[in-house]
């Protein structure tokens, strides 16, 4: 299957809530993203983290193209266009940063290929907008203002697109804030997909966890 970044912007859109996880051993990785794809969050962002992740990720994309191909993998925590470009090239479908490295967009645009930078303040957010960016990462979510400052971008922006990772939990009253400040999707990682489940290898439990997650985004979205 094949994931333009036009498909990709809109299943994550649609999805709500965006898993973001890393383990060393690929075959826990596939099933936690498998599980992630039954609960009905298929574009499953994997972190960039350590030695050789690179290697494990490409490991990992081909084993899904081959079993899974309605999942969505992207590759998070990228600081550099090296880095981009090896990950691309290993099939990932979108780019994730903790800051705006302008140097990853262009690698993106240049493959067609979705990238969230992370952003901080209202600088980011435009020059993130003026290098192509559809979705900006806000990080750290709760550090930088939380969902006052999202509603308050919004004002003078409403053609922004804001995901927030860090500060929001997989719980209904933090998803209605945040959505209700008017974000298009959060990104969850240890709060989602526990230490305690993985290490239990309680696959069934995540997917329920994640589940629960994005039909409680559907709800709110929907009030």
């Amino acid at each position: 299957m094949t994931h333009s970044r036009l498909h990709v912007l809109t299943a994550l859109e649609a999805q709500g809530v965006c898993p973001v996880f890393y383990h060393a051993d690929p075959e826990t990785c596939l099933e936690v993203i498998r599980a992630c794809a039954r609960g009905g969050a298929p574009v499953v962002e994997f972190t960039n983290r350590g030695d050789f992740a690179c290697d494990l990720f490409g490991e990992i994309a081909r084993e899904l193209a081959r079993t899974d191909p309605e999942v969505v993998l992207g590759i998070g925590s990228v600081v550099d266009a090296g880095t981009a470009a090896l990950y691309i090239n290993r099939a990932a479908r979108f780019v994730v940063s903790p800051c705006l490295v302008p140097e990853v967009a262009r690698v993106c645009n240049r493959r067609m290929v979705a990238y969230f930078p992370g952003c901080g303040s209202v600088t980011d957010i435009g020059e993130a907008h003026e290098l192509g960016c559809e979705i900006v990462k806000l990080f750290p979510g709760a550090s930088v203002g939380g969902a006052d400052f999202v509603k308050a971008v919004k004002g003078p922006m409403p053609w922004t697109k804001i995901m927030p990772t860090g500060g929001v939990d997989p719980d209904e009253a933090s998803l209605k804030t945040w959505f209700g400040s008017g974000i298009v999707a959060a990104g969850m990682g240890s709060k989602l997909i526990t230490d305690a489940a993985v290490k239990a290898r309680d696959w069934a439990g995540i997917e329920a966890k994640v589940r629960e997650t994005v039909e409680a985004v559907r709800r709110v979205r929907g009030a």
